[in-house]
């Protein structure tokens, strides 16, 4: 079974404000899909790429910061420390940008696709990448760090094509 070129989901799509499933095991058919999701995400530029954004509702992301590269399946983050306000964009949300207050540090365990169990402390860019992936995971996107004003306006915006940066 082999996944291809995989299709990214944009905002609008149930898929991305569903919570996702826990994975019971990883076994090939997971790992072709994280090889097709670190192909998909490089191809469009991305650093981080969350299973629901290409309809697949199971708690698998990966991260290539181009230092840390990794997938992370049923990730936990356990502890943070610090926080620093950046913009964020989203490959679901495309030309929207979002300044977000994110932890500066993230300790963390999940699944790798080998199957074993890592935890890991990151920082700066991995870490916030880490952090975004994980609220895919959760049905959450970067609209929802919006007040509820200024996300009215972006969504009206997106819906009618007309979003401008």
């Amino acid at each position: 079974m082999m996944f291809g070129p995989l299709k990214i989901r944009f905002y609008g799509d149930p898929c991305l404000v569903t919570k996702s499933k826990v994975v019971k095991e990883v076994g090939p058919v997971e790992r072709m899909l994280i090889s097709a999701m670190f192909e998909t995400m490089i191809a469009c530029r991305g650093v981080g790429l969350a299973a629901p954004q290409v309809g697949i509702n199971e708690q698998i992301f990966v991260v290539d910061t181009g230092k840390e590269v990794f997938a992370a399946i049923n990730p936990k983050i356990i502890k943070s420390a610090g926080s620093e306000v950046m913009e964020e964009g989203c490959l679901s949300i495309p030309r929207v940008l979002v300044e977000i207050k994110r932890a500066k540090t993230v300790w963390v365990e999940f699944t790798n696709e080998e199957n074993h169990q890592v935890r890991a402390q990151f920082n700066g860019l991995a870490a916030k990448v880490f952090q975004h992936e994980y609220d895919h995971l959760q049905g959450k996107l970067i609209l929802d760090y919006l007040k509820p004003r200024d996300r009215s306006k972006v969504v009206s915006q997106i819906k009618k094509g007309s979003y401008e940066i």
